[in-house]
């Protein structure tokens, strides 16, 4: 895989930096020793400011390009990569393991951190681009608003940004190659929870009860004609219902009953149609049984929404590093979702994916075997790297 040469010339310390980040994983809002390990290198490579506590446990570093801070005719331009683990217990049996019970570096945000580092060494000690970089290790992407976070922390009144970056690996797709998109990359991602209310009674005698869990199953079953009725088919929306809790033994019909669930869309139209459409189908459902019930819809994640211009930058700078024919560009949206849209909410950019695949086999993300792969550290940094110094360059293009 092309890399930059200086970069290769740093490949095992890379390697010893993610490796010991996957070693110690902590969940979001939780990345005190990676937070704190971030900062101390990025002082070490020289930047000219590093900013902790952003948002919690974030971090930014700036970097001024050949014209120092005054120099103000180079973009600024945000890098971005996400820093928490995940809540499962590894399965690995390699030397650096996770040593943290129940927790793990399940979707290869230590190696997203390690790539990013590793283009902050080439970039200091460089310095071929003008204006300012500025890299953002955010923390909690996981579901638990990050990024919001640190947008609500003044991160881009703090830091302006002219466009910003993010990059993700993605285990289906061969080491040494990319997958990017203009327009919708991934989905808004809402919860919702939904408590119905009766009265219980003996399991022999049911017409003493007002029965919640028989109100809940109507509901469930309704809520799967949201998407397949309401929604136009060209569109895209999923509604899926991933638990429901009712009762404690055999032979009591209870007094209440949970479920809840997660919904799906790219559109904010469609986004809205959802809430309103669950909340009318439970409402509706629940006075039918007699029942009362309560709907919590919590809007988590937007849509993820690559900027035209900014993709077609980031898909440019890929193909020179690995080849058009190595960059994919006709991969469909996801219906996964990353909480790097709501800084694409504020500032137009890109968010691209990385192969690591190792071929059949290898693990999917959020899995108890998954391991980022080593081997495209150097290319990830390589690709950091040559984007702010494409988009940046030293004789910039007049006009």
């Amino acid at each position: 895989m092309p890399i930059k040469p200086e970069i290769a010339d740093f490949e095992a310390e890379m390697r010893a930096w993610r490796r010991d980040l996957h070693t110690h994983p902590e969940l979001g809002f939780e990345e005190e020793r990676t937070s704190a390990f971030v900062a101390r290198q990025l002082r070490a490579f020289g930047l000219d400011e590093v900013v902790e506590r952003i948002g919690g446990t974030g971090v930014v570093g700036v970097l001024h390009g050949r014209g120092g801070a005054g120099d103000n005719s180079g973009p600024r331009i945000g890098l971005r990569a996400d820093m928490d683990a995940l809540p499962i217990e590894e399965e690995n049996e390699f030397s650096y393991r996770s040593q943290v019970p129940g927790k793990m570096h399940a979707c290869g945000h230590d190696g997203h951190t390690t790539m990013l580092l590793g283009a902050a060494k080439y970039l200091a000690s460089h310095r071929n681009f003008r204006g300012t970089v500025h890299f953002i290790f955010q923390p909690a992407e996981e579901g638990l608003g990050g990024a919001q976070r640190m947008l609500d922390d003044g991160l881009f009144e703090r830091f302006p940004c002219d466009g910003v970056y993010g990059l993700h690996n993605w285990p289906q797709l061969p080491a040494g190659t990319f997958a990017v998109r203009a327009g919708p990359a991934m989905a808004a991602a809402d919860r919702f929870d939904v408590t119905v209310t009766g009265r219980g009674a003996h399991g022999a005698m049911p017409h003493l009860s007002i029965d919640p869990l028989l109100a809940a199953v109507d509901m469930v079953s309704a809520l799967q004609s949201v998407v397949s009725r309401n929604v136009d088919p060209l569109d895209s929306a999923v509604v899926s219902i991933t638990q429901i809790h009712s009762g404690t033994t055999h032979n009591i019909i209870p007094a209440e009953a949970r479920f809840g669930g997660t919904a799906r869309s790219f559109r904010p139209e469609t986004r809205d149609f959802l809430e309103r459409r669950i909340r009318e189908i439970v409402t509706g459902i629940a006075e039918a049984h007699g029942t009362t019930a309560t709907v919590s819809f919590i809007r988590q994640m937007s849509a993820t929404i690559n900027s035209p211009q900014q993709t077609e930058w980031a898909r440019a700078v890929a193909a020179d590093l690995v080849g058009g024919e190595a960059v994919r560009t006709d991969i469909p949206p996801s219906m996964g979702a990353e909480d790097f849209g709501e800084m694409l909410l504020q500032v137009p950019g890109n968010y691209i994916w990385l192969g690591q695949g190792k071929g059949p086999g290898t693990p999917m993300l959020h899995t108890s075997k998954y391991d980022f792969n080593d081997e495209v550290l150097t290319l990830g940094a390589s690709y950091w790297a040559a984007l702010v110094e494409t988009l940046a360059p030293l004789r910039l293009t007049p006009g």
